[in-house]
């Protein structure tokens, strides 16, 4: 870590991240808002990794409150009080994917993402498609299986990436049986919805004819979900397109992701000058390009 990167952390970063976190372990979207095991993940993860000294009362009541929101049949809630598991089920198995003491806890979530198959790859659901709508709407296998954002859905690019993440991080002697075959055809999923100009979007790569618009996150993601896979002609096609794309990034967050991205596959790409803007809401400063 470079010196001036150091200190951004230890000065703004991490104090921030100190600070908006709420009376019960977790963090909400934004400073004072109410806990979301989806940013209580990524704040937690961003001070385990920092490399700079944290108060241990701080992690530790970051993780009881994630095993206080996980539901009795292994899933994690995407918003306080509701009943029902969703794609921040992968986040926690992954953050905890190499954590001993949360085996049987990340267990019981990877067996429910096995468990839960969208449902626009059923038969009836295909056979409904075709009859409905014109030939030529959705170019794509419709019989590939991913994840959704919700139990029972349909599949997208980001909850497949983020699942295929959790189930590749953890140790092969907790995966439950079958995640095999889910994870190949997950993978066949995502470059089947890859866009033609070589990245993905949120949606479908085509509609009517209509190329998507590919996006900087959901390709991100998705790159690092291929991240150990076997060298591919399209993943090669998605790592030129968002290294091209890198410099016209608008989004902290798209473009932090981006970078994280290109230096998990060692991909050289321009070095660009950041300067310290004040973020009003917050009272602290940011890096911005």
């Amino acid at each position: 870590m470079r010196g001036g990167q150091h200190s951004f952390l230890k000065e703004f970063c991490i104090p921030f991240l100190l600070g908006a976190q709420n009376s019960d372990g977790g963090w909400g979207f934004y400073a004072q808002s109410e806990s979301r095991v989806e940013s209580t993940c990524w704040a937690l993860r961003a001070l385990e990794n920092a490399c700079i000294p944290v108060s241990m009362e701080c992690l530790h009541g970051a993780r009881e409150y994630l095993l206080k929101e996980q539901l009795a049949d292994g899933s994690w809630p995407a918003a306080p009080h509701e009943r029902t598991g969703g794609w921040v089920t992968s986040l926690v198995c992954s953050l905890w994917s190499q954590q001993k003491e949360r085996e049987n806890s990340v267990r019981a979530g990877l067996q429910w993402l096995c468990e839960d198959f969208p449902r626009d790859s059923r038969l009836w659901r295909r056979l409904l498609r075709r009859v409905v709508l014109s030939p030529g709407v959705f170019e794509q296998d419709e019989s590939l299986l991913g994840w959704g954002w919700t139990p029972g859905t349909s599949s997208w690019v980001e909850p497949t990436s983020f699942a295929l993440m959790a189930l590749h991080d953890c140790p092969s002697g907790w995966l439950p049986p079958g995640s095999s075959r889910r994870c190949e055809l997950a993978k066949r999923l995502l470059y089947d919805r890859m866009c033609p100009q070589g990245a993905w979007n949120c949606g479908n790569p085509k509609v009517y004819g209509v190329e998507g618009e590919p996006l900087v996150l959901p390709t991100a993601w998705a790159l690092l979900a291929l991240r150990n896979q076997p060298a591919h002609e399209k993943k090669s096609k998605s790592l030129v397109w968002l290294r091209n794309t890198f410099g016209s990034i608008q989004g902290s967050a798209s473009m932090a992701i981006a970078g994280i991205t290109l230096e998990a596959f060692a991909c050289a790409y321009r070095d660009f000058v950041f300067r310290l803007k004040k973020c009003p809401m917050s009272g602290i400063s940011f890096a911005q390009r």
